[in-house]
């Protein structure tokens, strides 16, 4: 446990750092199942290590948060202030474990004589209620506050579809932006994955049916005419005759049956 708590200071990804906190409210747990509290061993498992730490997890791999950013002071000064800090909370931990004494616990087979749970009961709705409705009327009010912070009055009207329509429309005559939903990647190519760009007619492949990202990266798969060759080959026939065939096809049929 003291080893994860200190890893959770010197590791450089957040997320190692929410996996190493884990590994601390487990051991936590572990050390409420021995001193006989297994209400507390059971909340500690399924509300802290189960509920709240793996949604920060969950948090944290999802928005991401770069080493990078945690080099950069929006306090100035704070660096040799948490130093300073750090410094004297080492020597206090010090001082106070040089002066630990281990000994039998006592009081535990008086405090669950009636168990673990009834006595918890017993303490919060007796001794501590007022300590208890308290924190329960603090937590309330700083979720109505959060809602609060987090709602946003609408300063525009909402947009309709004509008027989405209509600045699309604009778009196009000024800066002759694409007025539709853009190709998605694979359309009239041989696979439909992510990374193979879509085909425009022509055969040549559509740039803007590929994330930027991917095509930044170097990973976009190269396509375009040969696909089409490919394909003209196993068909056996020409596209760029077809049309006319076709005309000729549909000429001879119609004057056949005009015949009839």
């Amino acid at each position: 446990m003291v080893l994860a708590a200190l890893g959770i200071l010197f590791v450089r990804k957040a997320v190692h750092a929410a996996l190493l906190l884990a590994v601390v409210m487990i051991s936590l747990a572990v050390l409420y199942a021995v001193l006989e509290a297994p209400f507390l061993f059971a909340v500690q498992i399924i509300v802290y290590t189960g509920a709240i730490l793996m949604l920060f997890l969950f948090v944290l791999m999802l928005v991401g948060v770069d080493a990078s950013d945690s080099t950069v002071e929006t306090i100035k000064g704070q660096r040799p202030l948490a130093w300073l800090v750090g410094l004297a909370f080492v020597v206090v931990m010090v001082v106070g474990l040089t002066q630990l004494t281990f000994g039998t616990a006592v009081g535990l087979d008086e405090a669950n004589s009636g168990g673990n749970v009834q006595a918890l009961a017993d303490l919060l709705f007796s001794r501590y209620v007022f300590i208890f409705e308290a924190t329960s009327a603090l937590l309330i009010t700083a979720a109505v506050g959060a809602m609060v912070l987090a709602h946003r009055e609408r300063l525009t009207p909402k947009r309709t579809q004509a008027s989405i329509a209509a600045d699309k429309i604009r778009a196009y005559a000024e800066t002759g932006a694409h007025l539709g939903p853009l190709p998605p990647p694979g359309v009239y190519a041989r696979h439909n994955a992510v990374d193979t760009p879509a085909l425009l007619p022509d055969g040549s492949p559509a740039p803007a049916s590929v994330s930027r990202v991917l095509a930044a990266r170097g990973t976009m798969q190269k396509t375009g005419l040969r696909d089409i060759d490919v394909i003209t080959d196993q068909l056996g026939v020409d596209p760029a005759e077809m049309p006319e065939e076709a005309g000729k096809a549909g000429a001879t049929a119609s004057s056949e049956e005009d015949v009839k």
